[in-house]
C-alpha cells in the first residue's frame, strides 16, 4: 500500500539562501486514505533568532529553540521516515526549498531523491476552485475542516489540518476509482489511479468498466432538431452540419 506523508514546515524567514532555517517538521502519514497515527513532530535548534514576522506566525522563541536538537542530528531519522513515501506538501516550492537547503549544507542529495514524488495540494486547490482564496485557512473553511484551534501556524497541526482538505478534495476520484480499501494512489494532479487488477491490491479492473450509455428520447431528439433548424436559418444554411451535408 503507498504511504502518503502529508508534510510542513515552520522556518526562521523566508529565504534559506540568506540563511533562514527550518525549525519545525510535522508530518502525518495516510494509509488507504486514513490517518495511521505514524506522526514524526521535530523541533530544531536553527542558531538563530526568527524574524519578527515569522515569530508572529509560528510563535517559537529563540529560547524555546534553544534546547532542541540541531537538524543534522535528526536527518537520518526523517530521511527514514520518508523514504519512498509519496508527499503531500501545501505551497511545495517553499518547504521542498527549505529541506533541499538543509539537506545540502549536510552534503546530502535534495528531498525529491528520497521519496516517491512530491503533490503540491496548492496547485490542486487552484485548479478545484480558480479565482477564489486557496490558503489552508480559506480551504477549511470552505470545506468544513474544523480550524478553531490553530491559534499559530504549527508543522504538526498543520499538517494534519492539511490531510483532512486533502482528502475532501480528492474524495470524488476517490469514490469513483477506487473501493474503501483498495490501494489507488494520488498523482500529481490529484487524480487517483486503482490497480491495475483486482489481484494486484483490490483496484477496480478500469479495462472492464462498462459505463451505461443514456439515449434522447423522441422528444429529446425533436427539440434537439429545432434547436439546429433555428441555428441553419439564422447563418443562411452555412452551419457545419449543413455544409458537411452538403459536400
Amino acid at each position: 500500500m503507498q504511504r502518503f506523508i502529508v508534510l510542513d514546515t515552520e522556518t526562521t524567514g523566508l529565504s534559506p539562501d540568506n540563511g533562514d532555517r527550518v525549525i519545525e517538521l510535522g508530518c502525518v502519514e495516510l494509509l488507504g486514505r486514513k490517518l495511521s497515527g505514524n506522526d514524526l513532530h521535530l523541533y530544531f535548534n536553527p542558531e538563530r533568532d526568527s524574524h519578527e514576522d515569522a515569530l508572529r506566525i509560528h510563535g517559537l522563541t529563540t529560547a524555546f529553540l534553544s534546547t532542541k536538537p540541531k537538524f543534522a542530528e535528526q536527518v537520518s531519522a526523517i530521511l527514514d521516515y520518508l523514504r519512498g513515501a509519496h508527499l503531500i506538501i501545501h505551497n511545495a516550492p517553499f518547504d521542498v526549498g527549505f529541506l533541499d537547503k538543509e539537506l545540502s549544507l549536510l552534503g546530502l542529495p535534495p528531498l525529491r531523491s528520497h521519496v516517491a514524488g512530491i503533490t503540491d495540494s496548492l496547485v490542486m486547490a487552484k485548479e478545484l476552485f480558480p479565482g477564489k482564496r486557496n490558503s489552508l485557512d480559506a480551504l477549511c473553511d470552505r470545506l468544513g475542516v474544523d480550524n478553531s484551534g490553530r491559534t499559530f501556524h504549527g508543522a504538526l497541526l498543520d499538517a494534519q489540518l492539511l490531510a483532512d482538505v486533502y482528502i475532501y478534495m480528492t474524495r470524488g476520484q476517490h469514490a469513483l476509482l477506487t473501493d474503501d480499501a483498495g490501494d489507488g494512489a494520488a498523482s500529481a494532479s490529484g487524480q487517483v489511479h486503482a490497480s491495475a487488477s483486482p489481484s494486484q491490491g483490490g483496484g477496480l479492473d478500469l479495462l472492464g468498466l462498462q459505463l451505461p450509455v443514456p439515449t434522447a428520447n423522441a422528444q429529446e431528439l425533436a427539440a434537439h432538431d429545432a434547436v439546429l433548424a433555428e441555428l441553419d436559418k439564422a447563418s443562411g444554411g452555412k452551419t457545419i452540419w449543413r455544409l458537411a451535408e452538403n459536400s
